[in-house]
C-alpha cells in the first residue's frame, strides 16, 4: 500500500511524484474512479479542488468523511475553486460563529 497518492493537474503531480507519492491526473469524466482506484492503494489521499468539485458529491463526502483511508482536499495549482474552509465549518458546528 502507497503512503500517499494525491489526485490533480500535471504541475502538481511532477511535484507530488518527486516525494516518492504516488499520483493520478485523471481524463474528464474519470475522476471518481481515479478516486476510487487511489482509495484502494493509499494510506492518504489528496485530491485537488478541482477534481474534487468534478467528483459527484455523494462519492466526495463518502471519502472525506471515512476514517482510512485519510481523505483530503487540498487547493489546486489554478486556484479557481477554493477548498472547503473546515476552520469556519468547526467554529460553525461547535456554536461559535453562525454557520454557512
Amino acid at each position: 500500500m502507497s503512503a500517499l497518492c494525491y489526485i490533480g493537474d500535471e504541475a502538481t503531480a511532477a511535484g507530488f511524484r518527486l516525494t516518492g507519492a504516488q499520483v493520478a491526473i485523471p481524463e474528464a469524466g474519470e475522476e471518481a474512479a481515479a478516486l476510487a482506484t487511489a482509495r484502494e492503494s493509499a494510506s492518504l489521499v489528496l485530491v485537488s479542488a478541482f477534481v474534487a468539485a468534478r467528483i459527484p458529491p455523494r462519492d466526495m463526502a463518502a471519502a472525506t468523511l471515512a476514517l482510512a483511508p485519510l481523505t483530503l482536499i487540498v487547493p489546486d495549482l489554478r486556484d479557481d475553486i477554493a477548498p472547503p474552509d473546515l476552520a469556519s465549518r468547526l467554529r460553525g458546528q461547535l456554536g461559535l460563529e453562525e454557520p454557512r
